[in-house]
């Protein structure tokens, strides 16, 4: 028979080791000088972008895909002020077209190819991926950079392929997937707060 008491003694715990080791890597992040500019940095980039008609493309699979809409949500509708609406596009929102891309061209150009639909060199490309070696999301940055455009990464471990071929990259310091996701989380709202302050004064 399971003894219900120790159970729960054992799940409040494992609860309890989730959130210290979430906290754990956002305090990494806050003594890091250097990566909380470079947070800072993307939000201006931005900011800039939307301010002078440029727009927001951005991409990830799995729950990187969910941040990417999550992202985009905070900038068309908004995050904590009344404003005007902005415009973002999560390339990965579009089912029809993402299959009818992997179907003709293989699952690595899905986003490559929404790109260079979409993408023009006043726009910002935000790739999300927490291995950094989504081979997708890395055909997408380069195929933005030789349009012309800016590109951010948001990545995790030791940035993958993808820091190197981003104009900005901000990598959380974790291996475990599930921390690196929820500081992205973090960072996405962080960069959103500030892009709402720009559009404001601007």
């Amino acid at each position: 028979m399971v003894d219900m008491k120790e159970a729960n003694n054992t799940s409040l715990e494992t609860v309890k080791g989730i959130i210290i080791s979430s906290i754990e890597v956002k305090q990494k992040i806050i003594v890091d000088e250097k990566l909380c500019e470079l947070v800072a940095k993307v939000a201006r980039i931005i900011a800039t972008s939307l301010i002078n008609g440029g727009k927001v493309l951005i991409c990830g699979n799995g729950g990187s895909a969910s941040d990417a809409l999550h992202f985009c949500c905070e900038i068309v509708g908004r995050f904590q002020k009344e404003r005007k609406a902005a415009p973002a596009i999560s390339l990965n929102s579009d089912v029809a077209t993402m299959t009818a891309i992997a179907n003709d061209y293989g699952y690595d150009a899905v986003f490559e190819r929404e790109v260079q639909a979409f993408m023009k060199p006043e726009d910002v490309l935000v790739g999300i991926s927490t291995s950094g070696n989504s081979e997708n999301v890395l055909r997408a940055i380069k195929t933005a950079n030789e349009i012309g455009g800016t590109t951010v990464s948001l990545l995790g471990k030791n940035g993958g392929k993808i820091k190197d071929e981003t104009n900005v990259s901000i990598v959380i310091p974790s291996d475990n997937t599930a921390r690196i996701q929820e500081s992205h989380i973090c960072i996405i709202h962080a960069i959103c707060e500030l892009v709402e302050n720009e559009l404001e004064m601007a």
